[in-house]
């Protein structure tokens, strides 16, 4: 029976570089089948359809590095032997690839190609051009610097504050939150210049929806929700470099980037309207803590403590006795 459940289980969860892989390549694979549908291939469908092909290429390139190299995945751990959860979890994924690829999808929809073009190169194309090179900058680079800084073995469960991560506590956030928005200001322009109307102008200006999917999807669902608190309460309760995270967290800005010198003296207030740092992810020891735990593990480090001096009280006591010893062994030649 059980090796039946064990089997069952595996058959209902592919593995974790799977989910990982098929992730990104949607977006790919959805880029490409609906430009080449498009009946018209002018220079800012292309721009567009790559920018999107490059994230989501670099998305599901990493994340299959990642969990190649670290052989686990813990979003699975809560589903892998459940269908219906699982089920929820490609279905819920679907959406999201179908929601962020809106803009692509549109721009490249024969009831948009139809109509004359603005050459490529408009303000709202340049503008978008620059974000997205300084938000696929900054996700690959943060996620770069993350990956390597807890390679290394000295600095396991230490606050990663090096590199981007100086300015802000989640680069890779807002780097692909920039993304985002720069490849619908890119697809918007046909509309934005009066060259597309009616229904299509409105399709194109409706697909904002895709950014503000991902950014709502970050902020208040798999993102900062999932990192914040919780992960500052494990910290708390574990003891694992709590006061080196709490200074961390009063120098440096939650999601947009900041000078540290400049923002641990930020008032609290603007920290949480304008910095974006709303009171469902800061976290109160007072509130939010077991504090069960934490007088478990105060009490597991007092015993340490208390054995660590006692244990030196019996070698002190061990090296006079046989100091002792030594000088009674050399009284009598005196």
């Amino acid at each position: 029976m059980a090796e039946a459940e064990a089997a069952a289980g595996v058959s209902l969860c592919p593995k974790p570089y799977l989910a990982d892989f098929a992730g990104g390549t949607n977006f790919v694979i959805l880029a490409i089948i609906t430009l080449a549908f498009s009946g018209h291939h002018n220079a800012r469908q292309i721009v567009a359809s790559i920018f999107i092909m490059l994230w989501g290429a670099r998305l599901s390139g990493f994340l299959l590095f990642r969990i190649i190299k670290t052989g686990s995945d813990d979003r699975f751990d809560d589903k892998r032997d459940k269908f219906f959860p699982f089920l929820g979890f490609w279905v819920f994924q679907m959406i999201w690839v179908w929601s962020v690829s809106l803009p692509v999808t549109i721009l490249n929809s024969p009831n948009v190609t139809k109509f004359p073009q603005p050459a490529f190169g408009t303000g709202r194309d340049i503008a978008g051009v620059i974000l997205f090179a300084l938000g696929f900058f900054m996700e690959s680079v943060s996620d770069i610097q993350k990956y390597r800084f807890r390679s290394q073995p000295e600095n396991k469960g230490k606050v990663c504050d090096v590199g981007l991560f100086v300015w802000t506590r989640h680069p890779n956030y807002f780097g692909e939150i920039i993304i985002q928005f720069s490849i619908y200001m890119i697809a918007v322009s046909p509309a934005a210049y009066n060259y597309v109307r009616g229904p299509a102008a409105r399709a194109l200006y409706a697909t904002i929806l895709g950014p503000f999917f991902l950014t709502i999807l970050l902020m208040f669902v798999s993102g900062l929700t999932l990192q914040e608190r919780p992960g500052a309460k494990k910290r708390y309760e574990s003891g694992n470099h709590w006061d080196s995270y709490l200074a961390y967290t009063k120098r440096t800005s939650i999601l947009i980037p900041f000078p540290p010198q400049l923002y641990v003296h930020v008032p609290t207030i603007l920290k949480r309207t304008l910095f974006l740092e709303f009171p469902i992810y800061v976290f109160d020891p007072a509130k939010h803590a077991d504090q069960g735990k934490v007088r478990e593990r105060e009490a597991e480090e007092g015993t340490g403590a208390e054995a660590g001096v006692e244990a030196g009280e019996e070698g002190r006591e061990e090296r006079e006795s046989g100091d002792g010893l030594v000088k009674g062994q050399h009284t009598p030649s005196e």
